[in-house]
């Protein structure tokens, strides 16, 4: 039961939440958001989606040969940008990541490493990123930065009884014990081993500074004005907003821009424009996945085994 609330909810927030926004500020900021797209912000866009989902899948290949299971450099770009698109089209946000985790085991012939090479992956990036952000809302004004040191301290009592979990002994060989073990295990080798944890690092850092700064040109597209220093933390703010549930993507952000523009005196109809604009330049920028599943489509088609069908089994006529 609680399941399905959980399911349902997640489906229904993003719809709520830009009703909300229709209804308070009507559909102006959304037209004005569209019509203040232009070519030199998608081509800015396409820019820097290109260097993000290179670091990202360098990130992912990393991550996977700690684990032991090949994964080529072109083809991790491919898969990402495959899984980009996916995640801007398809309800929930994480679906493109499922099937690239399934996809890259099916490949491996291991389902199991291949989902967890893009758990960790994913996890990893998060962590850089929640770190940057925390840091930079404590250095920077922004709608939340009284609020910042309370977060901080419990970010850091989180991450210290996630460490104290992680030594822990599991006792037994339940299946909570052997689920925790190869967490551990693959923590130890695959993201927190010497040859990898500054790559990742290093890897997640040009990703979160790639996103901000299409949502500041989103925003400046969108004719907001406000210096960096404002955008920087509102940016930062929409990024850790976008892991939430969402419509194709849309929903939470909508919401979280109204809001921070709002409240660091900016409008809140300029940060919906400013999420519009963002929306539709990640959306383009992620269109050579919609082009890797199209070839994938093609070469299963044009594959021996789709081409050569079985011919019919005629039943014979047996005579008394």
């Amino acid at each position: 039961m609680r399941h399905q609330l959980w399911r349902w909810a997640s489906v229904a927030c993003p719809f709520v939440t830009l009703a909300v926004v229709v209804w308070r500020l009507g559909t102006g900021p959304f037209i004005d958001g569209v019509r203040t797209i232009n070519a030199t912000a998608l081509a800015a866009a396409a820019g820097l989606a290109l260097l993000t989902t290179v670091c990202s899948a360098w990130r992912w290949q990393t991550v996977a040969g700690g684990l032991h299971v090949k994964l080529s450099l072109h083809r991790a770009v491919a898969a990402y940008y495959r899984s980009q698109f996916l995640n801007l089209t398809l309800p929930g946000g994480v679906l493109g990541d499922v099937h690239r985790g399934i996809s890259h085991g099916r490949d491996v012939r291991d389902i199991g490493r291949g989902l967890r090479a893009v758990w960790w992956e994913r996890t990893a990036g998060q962590v850089v990123q929640v770190t940057a952000t925390a840091a930079i809302l404590l250095a920077l004004p922004s709608p939340v930065q009284s609020s910042m040191p309370l977060v901080v301290g419990g970010l850091a009592v989180l991450l210290g009884a996630v460490v104290v979990a992680a030594r822990a002994r599991p006792a037994g060989r339940s299946a909570w014990a052997r689920v925790r073990a190869t967490a551990a295990r693959d923590l130890r080798e695959a993201v927190l081993a010497r040859r990898a944890w500054l790559g990742i690092v290093l890897a997640s850092a040009v990703v979160v500074a790639g996103h901000t700064a299409t949502f500041i040109v989103a925003a400046h597209t969108a004719g907001t004005t406000a210096p960096l220093s404002k955008l920087i933390p509102i940016a930062l703010l929409v990024m850790m907003a976008m892991v939430l549930p969402s419509a194709a993507g849309w929903g939470p952000r909508e919401g979280i821009t109204a809001w921070a523009f709002g409240a660091a005196g900016l409008g809140a109809h300029h940060g919906v424009a400013a999420s519009v604009v963002y929306g539709v330049m990640v959306l383009v920028a992620s269109l050579p996945g919609a082009a890797v599943l199209v070839a994938a489509w093609l070469r299963r088609d044009r594959s021996p085994a789709r081409r050569e069908r079985p011919a019919p089994i005629r039943e014979e006529t047996v005579h008394a």
